[in-house]
């Protein structure tokens, strides 16, 4: 059995999807397997996988679409390495991620996840830094100059303050992974919640930024979309802080449990979404999103 498996949930672009395959099969570590979960329909894109003729490809198409977190757990599932990385399917890695993480995990063996370096690019596939990233870096990520290793309060509290992982880039401890899994109540927040259980759990982190091995791809949001300017995702992203909050509270965690009542970036972000919104005539998703910026962290 590979000691190291790459999970690729996959529903959307064809091309971008082989681009993301293709850097995993070009790793200059070879001891891996791959294994593609297919939630669409395109209809060329099982026999691309057949002709690959790579016996550590895996590809199985689900038999109707199961939406992103079934199909997650499902990786979760069928996952079997020490190691597992669940990957976007529009991702890119360079060709030393996999010898990279397997140096870092050899010099902290057990540890629960590895962030190794990431550098973002836009949807054309330009290495680029937006807002968004801007504001993870200066104002939200821990300053790391190489390697740190962190758990317990202290990341909690970080990462619920502001989100500043790239969870597709992520290095999971295949048997913590498989025991806690993805929570059935989150589509937006799972990410979140996934690294919160794993800390209440007693996992710890290392983060790596000496190399950038990692290209997390970035789309631009569309003016004309009603579901991004609709708040939903604020309404998902509140009732998970509430109830974490409570958790942290009730573990003696209390700056996480601050940091999960005020929630900075996520308020942040809605606040960059307002305007959107106002100018496309989302009434409803406006009031969501105002609610969520000048009302949260009250409590």
């Amino acid at each position: 059995m590979a000691t190291f498996d790459f999970m690729l949930p996959y529903y959307g672009d064809v091309q971008l999807m082989q681009d993301a395959v293709r850097s995993i099969l070009a790793q200059t570590d070879p001891d891996f397997r791959l294994v593609v979960i297919d939630d669409g329909k395109e209809p060329d894109v099982p026999g691309w996988f057949e002709q690959l003729g790579d016996d550590r490809v895996h590809y199985t198409r689900n038999e109707q679409n199961v939406g992103i977190t079934k199909n997650f757990q499902k990786c979760v599932r069928l996952s079997e390495a020490d190691y597992v990385v669940i990957m976007g399917c529009d991702d890119l890695l360079h060709p030393r991620y996999l010898e990279t993480v397997r140096g870092i995990i050899g010099a902290h063996p057990g540890v629960g996840m590895v962030q190794p370096g990431v550098e973002v690019i836009d949807g054309e596939g330009r290495v680029t830094q937006g807002l968004a990233d801007n504001t993870k870096q200066r104002l939200y990520s821990p300053r790391v100059k190489g390697r740190r290793l962190m758990g317990g309060e202290e990341l909690a509290a970080s990462v619920l303050r502001g989100n500043w992982l790239y969870f597709p880039s992520i290095a999971w401890r295949g048997e913590v992974l498989r025991k806690v899994n993805f929570r059935d109540d989150y589509s937006v927040i799972q990410d979140l919640a996934l690294v919160i259980d794993l800390l209440e759990g007693g996992e710890e982190m290392v983060i790596d930024n000496s190399a950038t091995v990692f290209q997390y791809r970035r789309h631009a949001v569309s003016e004309s979309s009603v579901q991004a300017f609709s708040g939903t995702r604020f309404v998902e992203a509140e009732r998970y802080f509430s109830a974490v909050a409570e958790r942290m509270d009730a573990r003696g965690w209390p700056k996480a449990a601050r940091a999960a009542r005020f929630h900075s970036a996520s308020r942040m972000h809605a606040l960059t979404m307002l305007p959107g919104a106002l100018r496309r005539g989302h009434k409803d998703g406006a009031r969501t999103l105002a609610k969520h910026v000048f009302t949260s962290g009250q409590n």
